[in-house]
């Protein structure tokens, strides 16, 4: 079985938003787009629960095949 090791992004500056259409009822994920090498998603109910990480190409495309 081969495994790899993963590292945890250091996240100390991520400066979390909500999307715009949320709604306002807090059941939303949240996005740190202000960090140069990864886009960080997180549950907005579970802010210190785990998140997802996306290189900027990979979150472009999710975001150009939701359009």
């Amino acid at each position: 079985m081969n495994s790899a090791h993963h590292s945890t992004p250091n996240l100390s500056g991520a400066q979390w938003r909500t999307s715009s259409y949320s709604g306002g009822n807090n059941e939303c994920v949240e996005v740190a787009p202000n960090l140069l090498h990864l886009i960080p998603v997180r549950d907005s109910t579970r802010p210190t629960g785990p998140v997802l990480t996306f290189s900027r190409d990979a979150w472009q495309t999710f975001i150009g095949d939701l359009a």
